[in-house]
């Protein structure tokens, strides 16, 4: 089980950090990823992040602005968010599965076998 944390209201250029903490199972072992669904749009990739050497890979409307990272340790994923702009606004879910992912697949919905429940970020402007 997968839960996200760390959203809500933020201004413009704000720099939120969001967090998926893992339980029942460890990650470790799991290419991780950030989407995220805005209000009549389809989900989309954010980000990704191999298990294995720590490469991730960025969507281009985010690349420079978002960090992935991951604490094995805590078991947990991160998203730091810098540079927020109203388009940012969404709900952002964390996904996982066992294994890693070719980068050039990170951006499938469909590589990833468990997700969490979203978080809501909303940019004001």
């Amino acid at each position: 089980q997968l839960q996200a944390s760390g959203g809500g209201l933020v201004q413009a250029g704000g720099s939120p950090k969001l967090s998926c903490a893992a339980s029942g199972r460890t990650i470790r072992g799991d290419n991780m990823g950030w989407f995220r669904q805005a209000p009549g749009k389809e989900r989309e990739f954010v980000g990704g992040i191999d298990p294995w050497n720590g490469s991730t890979r960025y969507a281009d409307s985010v690349k420079g602005r978002f960090t992935i990272s991951r604490d094995n340790a805590k078991n947990t994923l991160y998203l730091q968010m810098n540079s927020l702009k109203p388009e940012d606004t969404a709900i952002y879910y964390c996904a996982g599965r066992n294994g890693r992912v070719i980068t050039s697949a990170m951006d499938r919905a469909g590589a990833y076998i468990y997700w969490g429940q979203g978080t809501q970020v909303t940019v004001s402007s």
